[in-house]
């Protein structure tokens, strides 16, 4: 039985992290992620995420480990800071640092989505990092958005009416997870309410008559997602 995560020390839980990782590293699925997932990292173990989610709820929460883990430049390691790193312990600067670290999409997506859409700094980040040039803190930015729209279920329109005007000069850059980023956010915003809805088939419309492919492919799919009969009838349901 594992002891309980409130009576190991950082170090004791780095050594079980990585004793597990080393246990239940698969050399073939490591070989793959980047061929079959487009994942691309020198440093990894090959460990699936069920596995991964696992050893986070055997360490519990935890800050200071979240940082010992970060640095070690571990795929694994940094994909399960996202579980056990503290939301109330999350910081901007915190934030800024990750994510200028990101070298492939699944860590990106897992602490947006996992983590940093609960923190109070979400909308900041997102507005910052949308004109960054690297690719993965772009994608950060819409990542993010994407992540804040499907879960923060009490928050006002007005903070994704603002993030809206994100997404036309985003949707400009051609780099497939920087646009497919902006695509995600687009249409999880539109898939709120009603409102929201509307102005996103706008913007995916205005999208889909441009000249230019990755605005066009980001608007075209999106207005696929966005006017669905499926997704209306569950908008009409909703109040507002």
């Amino acid at each position: 039985m594992p002891a309980p995560a409130a009576t190991l020390s950082v170090d004791a839980a780095m050594r079980l992290a990585f004793a597990t990782f080393e246990a239940e590293g698969d050399r073939v699925y490591r070989d793959s992620l980047g061929p079959r997932y487009a994942i691309h990292t020198d440093k990894a173990f090959g460990v699936k995420m069920a596995t991964i989610q696992a050893l986070a709820k055997r360490l519990g929460r935890s800050h200071a480990l979240a940082e010992a883990l970060w640095d070690t430049g571990c795929y694994e390691a940094r994909m399960l800071c996202a579980y056990v790193d503290e939301v109330t312990a999350v910081t901007p600067a915190q934030m800024d640092r990750w994510a200028a670290d990101f070298d492939n999409w699944a860590i990106c997506d897992t602490l947006c989505f996992s983590l940093w859409d609960r923190t109070p700094h979400a909308f900041d980040r997102i507005h910052a990092w949308a004109a960054r040039d690297e690719e993965f803190v772009k994608r950060a930015s819409f990542a993010l958005l994407a992540s804040v729209a499907l879960h923060g279920k009490g928050l006002p329109d007005e903070p994704f009416l603002a993030a809206l005007a994100l997404i036309e000069p985003a949707a400009e850059d051609d780099r497939n997870f920087v646009k497919k980023g902006v695509n995600w956010a687009l249409r999880a915003i539109g898939g709120r309410r009603r409102l929201l809805n509307a102005e996103a088939i706008s913007v995916a419309g205005r999208l889909a008559a441009s000249k230019a492919p990755a605005p066009r492919w980001v608007g075209k799919d999106a207005l696929k997602a966005l006017t669905s009969p499926k997704l209306q009838e569950r908008l009409a349901k909703k109040p507002g």
